[in-house]
């Protein structure tokens, strides 16, 4: 099946690695009617990297594991990238805390570059601890989320945010972070909201909802832009973890066998939001492979 009623069918955030499903997971997705997969990075290895190479590399498995699952099942795969926030955290006993953040901007900044040669649509995920950590930790951690965001504005494109979950005052926070370097709210997506985001709060910051099926029927109405996601570990340790990467499409199918208008709604994370915050209009495979 391609799509609903001819739209895409989209996973806003996922994660795929060569020690797990990688392509099988992917071909599931397809299965059940996913079109495309915005793929973030991840640690591949058990350390947490402490050189720019080590990110190189991980950048690069990244982009290797969407080639084949593109060449595979003909799902699109727009890459996101950034070192992950709690690198800084694990990175700072070996290297300190000075040595760790100052490791962090460049990662950082190799993912600005990555976005500038259209290797990748987004910084993700950035951030900071979603857990309580020393306050000289957690000021060095702000202070790279801050740079994210400077460099997510000069190279015109989305930050994908990891945090804890957000109140009305915290989606409100996260708007003037954004305002005061300069970077438009709707390139600022909340990533993992498990929650919807109060009327009103946060102007136009974007909520990435995590597809559990009440949720989504609590927000379907909302006018956008909004994404839906699995946040699909494809880790062998936690299979299915945190949603098997087909719910987005098993949720858009079923909404469309119950509601006439699923269609209109499914448009807004589908598509027209895709438009809206990644200035791109997602496209139908034209077959499977």
């Amino acid at each position: 099946m391609d799509g609903i009623a001819g739209l895409p069918v989209v996973d806003h955030h996922c994660h795929l690695s060569p020690a797990g499903e990688g392509v099988r997971a992917a071909r599931r997705f397809r299965s059940a009617g996913g079109t495309h997969l915005f793929l973030a990075t991840q640690n591949y290895d058990a350390e947490v990297p402490t050189t720019l190479d080590s990110y190189l590399r991980q950048f690069e498995t990244t982009e290797q594991l969407a080639r084949a699952v593109h060449e595979g099942t003909g799902v699109q795969v727009p890459l996101v990238v950034a070192p992950y926030p709690v690198d800084l955290v694990q990175a700072a006993p070996t290297l300190g805390v000075p040595g760790a953040l100052d490791l962090h901007l460049r990662a950082l900044d190799l993912a600005g570059r990555w976005v500038k040669e259209r290797r990748a649509v987004a910084l993700g995920e950035v951030g900071w601890p979603h857990f309580p950590v020393p306050s000289e930790v957690a000021a060095a951690c702000r202070s790279a989320f801050r740079h994210a965001l400077e460099v997510a504005r000069d190279v015109g494109c989305p930050a994908v945010v990891h945090s804890p979950d957000l109140d009305g005052a915290g989606w409100e926070q996260l708007e003037r972070e954004a305002g005061e370097v300069g970077l438009p709210s709707h390139h600022v997506v909340k990533h993992y909201a498990r929650s919807r985001r109060p009327s009103g709060a946060g102007g136009t910051t974007v909520p990435s909802y995590l597809a559990r099926r009440e949720l989504v029927n609590d927000v379907l109405t909302d006018p956008g832009p909004w994404f839906l996601e699995t946040d699909y570990l494809d880790d062998p340790k936690r299979p299915g973890a945190v949603l098997d990467l087909a719910t987005v499409p098993r949720r858009a199918a079923a909404l469309a066998r119950s509601s006439a208008s699923a269609a209109e709604h499914l448009a807004v994370p589908f598509l027209r939001s895709v438009e809206q915050v990644y200035g791109f209009t997602p496209e139908l495979p034209r077959e499977l492979p």
